[in-house]
């Protein structure tokens, strides 16, 4: 995904912590197939607004993937595999 944006701290953050590579947000996006949920909890609320999903990686890992979409580009905010 060319327009997939990941900060380099929160790629550390989620090899590290959370053991999700980005080629597996990018397959969850391929694998979508439910809809997308807004985070309205008002700690959670941004402009655009934060929106998530779960779907299985071609492996069928589930991830929670957290993003913000913005003219096209989606910064991920979050993927999380192990405690959904």
């Amino acid at each position: 995904m060319k327009q997939l944006v990941i900060s380099p701290r929160l790629a550390e953050k989620l090899i590290k912590k959370h053991r999700v590579r980005r080629v597996e947000v990018e397959e969850c996006f391929y694998n979508r197939t439910g809809i997308v949920l807004e985070d309205t909890r008002a700690e959670h609320q941004t402009e655009p607004p934060t929106v998530w999903f779960i779907a299985p990686t071609h492996q069928n890992r589930l991830l929670k993937i957290v993003y913000v979409l913005n003219d096209g580009v989606v910064y991920l905010r979050m993927a999380l595999g192990d405690h959904l």
